[in-house]
């Protein structure tokens, strides 16, 4: 009944421009503008806008349109239609993701704030404030916007991807199942034929031996049968809790029209290494320098006192030895001369006669 009260509409159908209508030409197609959503047939949208923008030619209407911009209506009701296209618009904007709030209830407050302008751009209230307002926000998120629109797009791709990928594993199963109902009916078949070839060929008092050997062999076949599909179904239960990877969460500090975004929190910037920590010489991060070391040469001035009375002190020593045996352990030359040599030569000579100095230079440093 509804589909017929449908068709009957759908044939009632008159394009406002030209007044034809779908009962007389049923290849009529209707198409739509998001700018105003008047309907109007594809040949007067051809007619009209194949030369560039125009306005729209319902009467009372002064909505520049263009011909890019019209699609075919996908809700019955043009006011569902709107609503949906206005949803679609808002939310690529205001796509805050929950992980980037502080708490829930800020995260709930966003959601509301965010149908309360959805109702505004429905409902014709204030709009060029709240379009304002959302132009605002996009040009000042940009980024966040991006960052949050491929996380969508990475989750949905996902998605489709593990869908399919249940598809195909659903799919092997059931062709594993055929096959393996295959086998063991051709098992059992002819484990019945054997049984009774034996049967024929053997004595009456062999027919209870035959009997239980036939028995065990069923019992070892059924048992390792079950072996092999508890070990699949453990290795498919273990896939599926393996915890999915986690997507990254750009924070973000308030903006002025979402609230309560978790504070950005800027790492500090590394700091240059210093191989001589300073000049304090016993905050060495790479030795420990001890009271002393034992040493003949070292012990006869150990308690010199005429050596001592100049202020003369062995740690001092120990200190130098010790940071001039490391110094050299992270400085590889022969690296750096490579790199050097590769950066002298990619930067180009300027001209011929600084290319012709340049290689007499290098012949006369040569020999």
């Amino acid at each position: 009944m509804a589909a017929n009260a449908m068709s009957r509409r759908d044939e009632d159908e008159v394009c406002p421009v030209c007044k034809s209508s779908r009962y007389l030409n049923p290849d009529m197609r209707f198409l739509i503008n998001p700018e105003c959503y008047h309907k109007m047939c594809e040949s007067c949208v051809d007619r009209i806008f194949s030369s560039g923008p125009a306005n729209c030619p319902v009467a009372g209407c002064r909505k520049t349109l263009r011909k890019n911009r019209f699609r075919t209506q996908t809700f019955e009701d043009i006011n569902v239609e709107r609503e949906v296209d206005i949803r679609r618009r808002v939310m690529q904007i205001l796509n805050r993701r929950e992980e980037e709030f502080d708490t829930k209830r800020n995260y709930d407050d966003f959601l509301e704030q965010r149908e309360e302008i959805i109702a505004n751009l429905v409902g014709r209230i204030d709009v060029s404030k709240t379009e304002a307002q959302l132009q605002k926000y996009a040009s000042e998120n940009m980024a966040s916007i991006r960052a949050n629109q491929t996380l969508e797009q990475e989750e949905a791709t996902s998605f489709q991807a593990r869908i399919s990928l249940e598809q195909e594993q659903a799919r092997i199963r059931r062709q594993a199942a055929r096959q393996e109902y295959e086998i063991e009916r051709r098992e059992v078949q002819a484990g019945r034929e054997d049984f009774l070839t034996r049967l024929a060929s053997g004595t009456s008092g062999d027919a209870a031996a035959i009997a239980r050997e036939g028995h065990k062999v069923l019992l070892k076949k059924s048992s390792a049968r079950r072996s092999e599909e508890d070990r699949i179904r453990q290795k498919q239960a273990a896939l599926r809790s393996e915890p999915a990877r986690g997507a990254g969460v750009s924070s973000a500090a308030d903006t002025g029209l979402v609230k309560g975004l978790r504070k950005i929190k800027t790492p500090e910037p590394e700091k240059p290494y210093d191989p001589f920590m300073g000049y304090v010489p016993e905050k060495r991060d790479y030795y420990s320098l001890q009271e002393s070391y034992p040493s003949q040469f070292l012990d006869n001035y150990r308690n010199n006192i005429s050596v001592l009375a100049g202020g003369y002190d062995l740690r001092e020593y120990y200190s130098r030895t010790l940071l001039e045996a490391f110094a050299g352990l992270s400085c590889f030359v022969d690296e750096e001369i490579t790199q050097r040599d590769a950066a002298r030569a990619s930067k180009p000579v300027a001209t011929e006669g600084a290319a012709i100095a340049a290689g007499q230079s290098g012949t006369e440093s040569s020999t």
